[in-house]
């Protein structure tokens, strides 16, 4: 069986679909995030970072730099699952977006435009001017309702983050939420700012509680860059998400992310050492065998070579847009993640 089950998986590699048996297929999708590092545009709203961010600004952004900015992160996102799933992921999840204009401009860039993608986006009253949003193929995944969720601290009020993004729909029939975070970063120290993501973290347990209270059976994916590793309270303790899948209760949370950060992988690199703020996480109801839903395969961390830093004393490390105010030409801080699933169906239902 073990066998079977190996050739299954190097067969799902080779192509989008397998046939395992007269009319009848195991079909692979795939869902992302990916935080974009400072997408924004060269119009300055009299904001500290539209400041910087502006021709006027310490990184003379341009619209040259601009469009060479849109085109990478495009590309990058065209590539993503393109071995397993040729039209890409179903949904992706991005951070760090100062606006629905970008977003539209990232879409219709050559790169993407065939795929047609959809946008779900709020402002938010972030301090930096950034947001979350989710991008979908229509193809693959139909929006049916989404809702921003404000972060607030009940003693700060004045504190500003970025919301969380709750998009619900049907992915290959199938009732899916997602909810797309950034959470407070670790400006002044992890220890100082701990408490913030643990707010943030409540804030996601909360949402999906309701989620699974309302509809048992709806799959939900937690993502986005969560400036916490998968060891960090917010994540283990507060959201309880599980390392192993025998661990995960009927209405628990898994996290395929944990294995990869034990083992000392990361997405993204701070000196000399690596983390793994940007994870994907799945309800309990996207494990097991029965391969007539929707069930989780595998988890990857793309750090394709073009992403990657070549030379130099960054060797290894994500090749972002800047270094300082030195413009790279490069892509983002952060290396993109991406879950893949299967459902075995019969041909022509």
């Amino acid at each position: 069986m073990k066998k079977l089950l190996n050739l299954l998986a190097v067969l799902l590699l080779m192509v989008p679909s397998v046939m395992c048996g007269q009319g009848k297929k195991l079909v692979p999708y795939s869902v992302a995030f990916y935080n974009l590092e400072n997408l924004f545009d060269t119009i300055n709203n009299n904001s500290q970072y539209d400041l910087e961010y502006s021709p006027q600004g310490t990184k003379k952004w341009n619209s040259d730099k601009y469009w060479k900015k849109i085109n990478n992160m495009a590309y990058a996102i065209s590539q993503l699952a393109k071995e397993t799933c040729p039209l890409g992921p179903a949904f992706i999840g991005v951070s760090e977006v100062e606006n629905r204009t970008v977003l539209e401009d990232l879409v219709k860039n050559p790169n993407l435009a065939s795929r047609n993608l959809g946008i779900v986006h709020y402002d938010s009253p972030d301090a930096r001017g950034v947001d979350v949003a989710l991008l979908y193929n229509p193809a693959f995944f139909t929006v049916t309702s989404s809702k921003p969720y404000l972060f607030r601290l009940a003693d700060n009020p004045k504190f500003r983050s970025r919301d969380q993004l709750l998009v619900s729909g049907l992915l290959d029939g199938e009732r899916v939420n997602v909810i797309v975070n950034h959470w407070p970063s670790r400006r002044g120290g992890e220890q100082a700012s701990r408490y913030l993501r643990v707010a943030a973290a409540t804030l996601t347990k909360h949402i999906t509680d309701s989620i699974m209270a309302a509809d048992p059976d709806a799959k939900i994916f937690i993502m986005g860059d969560l400036n916490d590793d998968p060891t960090n309270a917010s994540v283990s303790k507060v959201l309880n998400a599980k390392r192993k899948k025998n661990d995960v209760g009927e209405f628990g949370i898994f996290n395929p992310m944990a294995e990869l950060f034990a083992k000392g992988i990361g997405s993204l690199a701070y000196n000399g050492g690596w983390n793994l703020f940007d994870q994907i996480m799945l309800s309990g109801n996207l494990l097991g065998n029965d391969h007539s839903t929707l069930k989780y395969w595998k988890v990857e961390i793309f750090n394709a070579d073009f992403l990657t830093e070549q030379t130099g004393r960054y060797k290894g490390y994500p090749l972002r847009t800047h270094s300082g105010d030195v413009f790279l030409n490069g892509y983002s801080d952060h290396f993109p993640v991406v879950v893949y699933l299967v459902k075995y169906y019969n041909n022509g239902e």
